[in-house]
């Protein structure tokens, strides 16, 4: 299972949310590079990084910072945030993005998502299936619509996509332990091959093995360790333990 170590953008700074409530932005690093070279300096290879302002905005706004960090890192970043025509795209994958990831245009212009697919392959776009009470959430989750997560994950597998994050809203930021159920519960209904990927209230170093056997391709933690929940040496560990 790859560990994806997650920097969120507001301003230029690394932040983080609770549920994706803007007005609970806490500020853990003005530098989101030096975030970026010490996960790379315990051998973390992957990065989930988040452009909220792009989020909110429903553009490409933070991409110098993916550029920065994509030409003084190793990193294989997934970019997203606000990515909503072909033109973020571009920009996104230019800037150094190894892959992006797309949610609300997923949800409201199921053409150019599927389009993306194809033009640029199954394995440069990923799903963002964030969810609220199992129903999808977008524009940076301020907006609930009337997708069924599990049925728009199948969906989309039938159009080719293998990767997909899911983040249980209600537990993104809460340090409250991961949505395990809901996790099976796509895998077990999903065709296989799925490539899942957890995302929110990751809150101890136990719950990732636990993700693994479950069938997770990948875990994406952020608050846990700006709060030392779990230690940069522990993801080390269990990396090199493969």
């Amino acid at each position: 299972m790859r560990i994806i170590p997650a920097i969120d953008i507001i301003e230029g700074q690394c932040v983080r949310l609770s549920k994706g409530d803007y007005d609970t932005k806490k500020v853990y690093n003005e530098n989101p590079l030096e975030v970026a070279k010490e996960f790379e300096a315990h051998g973390i290879e992957y990065l989930h990084l988040v452009d909220l302002d792009g989020a909110k905005s429903k553009h490409i706004v933070n991409h110098k910072i993916l550029e920065q960090i994509a030409s003084k890192t190793s990193l294989k970043i997934d970019f997203g945030g606000g990515l909503k025509t072909d033109d973020d795209l571009r920009i996104a994958f230019n800037s150094g993005a190894n892959q992006i990831t797309g949610g609300s245009i997923a949800v409201k212009n199921r053409e150019r998502f599927t389009q993306w697919i194809s033009t640029y392959g199954a394995n440069k776009i990923i799903l963002g299936a964030d969810a609220m009470d199992e129903k999808v959430a977008v524009s940076g989750w301020l907006e609930e619509s009337k997708e069924e997560l599990v049925p728009f994950v199948q969906g989309y597998q039938k159009e080719g996509i293998n990767y997909v994050i899911c983040t249980d809203i209600s537990k993104d930021g809460m340090l409250e332990g991961p949505s395990f159920d809901l996790y099976k519960k796509i895998l077990e209904q999903s065709q296989s091959g799925l490539k899942l990927i957890a995302s929110g209230g990751i809150s101890t170093f136990d719950e990732l093995p636990k993700l693994e056997e479950m069938g997770c391709e990948g875990t994406i933690i952020g608050k846990a360790i700006y709060e030392n929940r779990i230690s940069l040496k522990q993801l080390e560990n269990f990396i090199l333990s493969k």
